[in-house]
């Protein structure tokens, strides 16, 4: 648990609360990522927590328990790999009070620790400030530039992409 707020994967009855933060932040989040916007997406999502396609992690307040936002490892390979990617967002409710980086803190602990990761590999576009700032403050060295990596609403987008091993995790 962090100081502010601590992390747990979703359950079926989460659908709504994910939905609400979906619904109030969609225009916060616009262009970098696009949330479902129905039931039925945000439970499809949790069905995919739930059968380990993704582990996706809640991040809730510690005082009343509100959804802050929302850490996925995806992407999850052993083996030799051991590698994750990581993704984040945050409800416009909480944007800029440090919360995040809390929660982000608990899901790479959970990532190295818990999973027995070895690497994690942020992609971010270039032009979401805020989060290329989260991804420097825990850590995370700039590896490269890819071009038109990632579709995101309907276009090919630009990324930089950030990484951390375990061993220069320092939590």
């Amino acid at each position: 648990m962090g100081s502010r707020v601590f992390i747990r994967t979703p359950d079926e009855d989460d659908w709504s609360v994910l939905l609400d933060l979906h619904q109030r932040s969609a225009d916060f989040h616009a262009p970098w990522v696009s949330l479902a916007q129905d039931e039925r997406g945000c439970k499809r999502y949790i069905q995919r927590c739930q059968a380990g396609t993704v582990e996706g992690l809640l991040i809730c307040h510690g005082v009343d328990q509100a959804l802050v936002g929302v850490v996925n490892l995806s992407q999850i390979f052993y083996g030799g790999f051991q590698s994750a990617y990581l993704g984040y967002y945050v409800s416009v409710a909480y944007a800029g009070q440090g919360l995040m980086t809390e929660g982000v803190t608990l899901a790479i602990n959970h990532a190295f620790t818990t999973l027995k990761l070895h690497r994690l590999e942020a992609n971010i576009q270039p032009g979401n400030a805020d989060s290329l700032k989260l991804v420097a403050r825990l850590g995370f060295t700039r590896e490269g530039f890819s071009r038109q990596y990632l579709r995101v609403n309907g276009e090919w987008r630009d990324h930089e992409r950030w990484a951390m091993t375990v061993e220069s995790w320092s939590p």
